[in-house]
């Protein structure tokens, strides 16, 4: 199959669809042999980014460095090349 963009035909469309719903139909099955329950998760925050109305809140410097795996007091250290 060209990858390349072009115009489909109605056979490829068809064919598109199949797949489609072949994927969604394996992925449905997989999914309802998991037997486990799984818990809602949700995290517990004193310090809210957004107020009642939905509105973001200022994120203050003091947030954002608690938030950092590793920081001093002016900069947040970042990897470098290991990704």
């Amino acid at each position: 199959m060209d990858f390349l963009w072009h115009q489909m035909s109605e056979k490829e469309k068809e064919e598109v669809k199949k797949q489609v719903n072949s994927i969604i139909d394996s992925f449905s099955k997989k999914l309802s042999s998991i037997k486990e329950k799984i818990d809602e998760q949700f995290i517990e925050r004193e310090k809210f980014e957004r107020d009642e109305e939905g509105n973001a809140s200022e994120i203050k410097k003091e947030i954002m460095f608690e938030n950092a795996p590793e920081s001093n007091k002016d900069f947040i250290i970042t990897e470098k090349k290991r990704w």
